[in-house]
């Protein structure tokens, strides 16, 4: 890959198409705020496992969730900073494999895996690999120009911090009813292998680009997305329940769009 056409960022979403700048040396001076966000992010999903050795469940997730919320505005930030650079996509990379890779994968296991010391080791492994093998695929593909799922504006498979939420559905199910079949650990090596394996997977997922809700609505969905923050606040494991359980309802009607989009190009 020539330096020209290299992926920059933190971060270059999967369904942006990155800009093409020469590379210098070093870091310029507003480069240094997207990347200390990255930084950030990369110590949050870290110290993520540093509670979850101490059993500290809830604060274990929530360094998880923050390093998400971290991730999601640290390119941002560059791109409106222009200070997009090869240096901080690495960085990003790197710092989503731990947090959204290693650490749910460790954090899962001294939760509930454990008690399967060969299964749920492998457990915890397939959804480390997957997560690394779909940050290495992004990386390998983000110069091709045959993206279909790309330049239809959605993603293929689920991105890595849906993963790690999502994998946690269980944990999040147990926290709001105490039912102890939640920490079930045969059937959370299941829901995590699930979890791995779509997001290596090739399914069109929903992106941000591919969510465009109409003029006569936008109101009722800033309303809305007080009203969920409002929840988070006095009920988060319920709320982060039913925000994973509506993601997965909304990946059928991803595909259906997919498919639809897909048979229009063929027809054209």
């Amino acid at each position: 890959m020539n330096e020209e056409n290299a992926r920059v960022g933190p971060k270059a979403a999967e369904d942006e198409v990155p800009a093409k700048h020469g590379l210098r040396k070093g870091l310029s001076l507003r480069a240094v705020l997207p990347n200390a966000i990255t930084a950030a992010a990369l110590c949050s999903g870290l110290t993520g496992i540093r509670f979850a050795i101490s059993a500290d469940w809830g604060p274990a997730i929530f360094a998880i969730i923050l390093a998400g919320l971290l991730d999601g505005i640290d390119g941002r930030i560059a791109r409106l900073l222009k200070a997009q650079s090869r240096f901080g996509a690495e960085l990003d990379s790197l710092a989503d494999s731990l947090s959204f890779g290693m650490a749910p994968a460790i954090i899962f296991y001294l939760w509930t895996l454990q008690d399967l010391p060969r299964l749920g080791w492998f457990a915890s492994l397939a959804f480390a690999i997957c997560c690394a093998l779909r940050l290495a695929r992004f990386n390998a593909q983000i110069d091709t120009d045959d993206q279909p799922h790309k330049s239809a504006g959605f993603l293929t498979g689920i991105p890595a911090p849906v993963g790690a939420g999502l994998s946690f559905l269980p944990f999040y199910l147990w926290m709001a009813t105490g039912i102890a079949e939640f920490r079930e650990p045969w059937f959370n090596a299941v829901w995590m292998i699930i979890i791995a394996f779509l997001m290596i997977s090739n399914i069109a997922t929903l992106s941000w680009t591919s969510i465009r809700p109409r003029r006569q609505v936008r109101l009722e969905l800033i309303a809305l997305v007080g009203i969920l923050f409002a929840a988070l606040l006095l009920e988060p494991w319920w709320t982060l329940a039913v925000i994973s359980a509506g993601y997965l309802l909304l990946m059928p009607y991803g595909l259906i769009r997919y498919g639809r989009i897909k048979r229009q190009r063929a027809a054209a």
